[in-house]
């Protein structure tokens, strides 16, 4: 069982699904890239759908919560989603919980992989799978949500917002900073408005919940970068320094895509910053 503080750590698959390897690694040619992760006949690389949950300080606390179950068959067959391994509620059920215990959902940015998970179809309507909890998101990145721009408006759906607020269960945060005891929000804009990674930290070790900064542990290397990031020149800039401060406090990373690496920590190599010493996370 990995601790952080007073906290231990679980992690959460909810399933798997997959996108476009050329969206995933914007101009870094195939021929590099799928030595890393093999795309499919369509083009499209396997990606897991994998959360972070922390139980201590009398709280439950849910990073993220995957793409969730409303979606039809024409959504769930061109993002290949599959939930024949993991599941959001088995995952929870295998860790010793059920969405009644969480008291906590923090949202890194409100994209469909990331929150879809947290409403499902109820008689009349989507409503709020985690009855007891707050949900964690950036005021800013909420209102971003709102009013999508044309590039993300297919990854915002209202479905998976809307119930939050008319519940009294949605809590907006401003800016960086403390979420809980041990626990904070970085903020990052390149890949979205106003995203944040969530920082884990005692006297001893740092993890830090990357998100779609750092897709897979490949999106460390310099240049590599998603063609879905709607400042992909901020998110090279963001990177690189979230990179030196990683390497400089030994910190580690939490990746919710990379279909193989769950933990890694970045090193500095003669070609610049790598994760490497990839592990599972009860060897943290």
């Amino acid at each position: 069982m990995a601790r952080i503080g007073s906290y231990e750590l679980h992690t959460i698959e909810t399933g798997r699904f997959g996108l476009d390897g050329g969206g995933m690694f914007g101009v870094v040619p195939r021929a590099l890239w799928e030595r890393h992760i093999r795309p499919d006949d369509k083009n499209r690389i396997t990606l897991a759908l994998r959360c972070l949950l922390l139980e201590g300080d009398g709280r439950v606390i849910l990073i993220d919560n995957g793409i969730g179950t409303k979606g039809n068959e024409k959504f769930a067959s061109i993002y290949s989603v599959d939930y024949t391994d993991t599941e959001l509620h088995r995952s929870l059920d295998q860790a010793g919980f059920r969405a009644a215990d969480v008291t906590d959902v923090v949202y890194t940015h409100l994209h469909f992989d990331h929150c879809g998970g947290g409403t499902a179809t109820g008689r009349n309507g989507p409503v709020p799978v985690f009855e007891n909890a707050l949900y964690h998101v950036q005021r800013a990145h909420w209102e971003w949500a709102l009013h999508p721009n044309a590039r993300e408006a297919a990854s915002f759906m209202k479905e998976n917002m809307e119930p939050l607020e008319r519940a009294g269960q949605l809590r907006l945060i401003d800016g960086p900073g403390a979420l809980f005891p041990g626990v904070e929000a970085i903020v990052v804009d390149g890949h979205t408005e106003a995203q944040q990674l969530v920082k884990i930290s005692d006297e001893e070790r740092t993890l830090v919940f990357v998100s779609d900064l750092l897709p897979t542990a490949a999106h460390s290397r310099g240049a590599w970068t998603a063609a879905y990031d709607v400042r992909p020149l901020v998110t090279l800039k963001e990177k690189a320094n979230f990179l030196e401060d990683a390497v400089e406090g030994g910190w580690h990373f939490f990746f919710e895509h990379d279909p193989v690496t769950i933990v890694g920590t970045p090193v500095r190599t003669s070609r610049g910053i790598a994760v490497a010493e990839e592990r599972p996370l009860e060897e943290l």
